[in-house]
């Protein structure tokens, strides 16, 4: 059975980080796109973070730029989400997503699988 299990999310203070991991069973990551989104009340879900299959180059969102940071380590069949000086506005629902792209992409869509979520809540 394919499955993504996202793990990390909590509570945190403003100002504070965080590293979510996506953990994969039934499949290899290492071929494939994977995504982070996040989906906030009342809000549609977007595009957070991504890195691709075939090249490993990544993309962030201008809202996390310089905040966060994606990564893979395909020994441990996991990628990560590093989020650092985390604000109020961060605080989501926070999903993996893996498809078969040699590119990622923001499009959730094009995604074939997708993790149950982690909430991330920031707030002193």
């Amino acid at each position: 059975q394919l499955q993504l299990v996202e793990s990390g999310g909590g509570l945190v203070q403003p100002g504070g980080s965080l590293r979510l991991s996506c953990a994969a069973s039934g499949f290899t990551l290492e071929y494939y796109a994977i995504g982070w989104f996040r989906q906030a009340p009342g809000k549609e879900r977007e595009g957070v973070s991504c890195i691709s299959s075939s090249d490993g180059s990544t993309y962030h969102a201008d809202s996390v730029k310089g905040r966060f940071t994606i990564s893979r380590d395909n020994a441990k069949n996991t990628v990560y989400l590093q989020m650092n000086s985390l604000k109020p506005e961060d605080t989501a629902v926070y999903y993996c997503a893996a498809g078969r792209l040699e590119l990622c992409t923001r499009i959730d869509y094009q995604y074939d699988y997708w993790g149950q979520g982690t909430q991330v809540t920031v707030s002193s």
